[in-house]
């Protein structure tokens, strides 16, 4: 079994606990239903979140889901002018038995114009 990256963001149209929990959640459960994993299968997630949020933490919609014994931490993204606002990125660190090419990244919604290359 090997130690795997897997990214992913959302841009969240408002600033709001509510929406982030549903969008955050929505990202969640993509990167684990595209990668075939489960919550077992998670060592830890990074999350960072631009500047402009403020309603909550992101890492509370993963708790949300059930995912309650990973080491989760926030951080706030780089004040960048120019940036896209409103956006809760993840990197999920994870086991897995598919080669680094295998693993699918995903950046839902307006995000996918971020990464290009590997959005999914």
């Amino acid at each position: 079994m090997a130690v795997r990256a897997v990214r992913g963001a959302v841009q969240l149209e408002r600033d709001d606990a509510e929406h982030m929990d549903a969008q955050v959640g929505a990202l969640l459960t993509a990167i684990l239903e595209r990668n075939g994993l489960t919550a077992d299968d998670l060592i830890s997630i990074w999350f960072t979140a631009t500047p402009d949020l403020h309603s909550d933490f992101p890492a509370a919609a993963a708790r949300g889901l059930g995912i309650v014994d990973v080491p989760l931490i926030c951080a706030q993204e780089l004040d960048i002018d120019g940036a896209m606002p409103r956006v809760v990125r993840v990197l999920a660190h994870v086991e897995s038995d598919r080669p680094r090419t295998g693993i699918h990244h995903v950046y839902l919604g307006a995000a996918a114009a971020l990464r290009k290359d590997i959005a999914q």
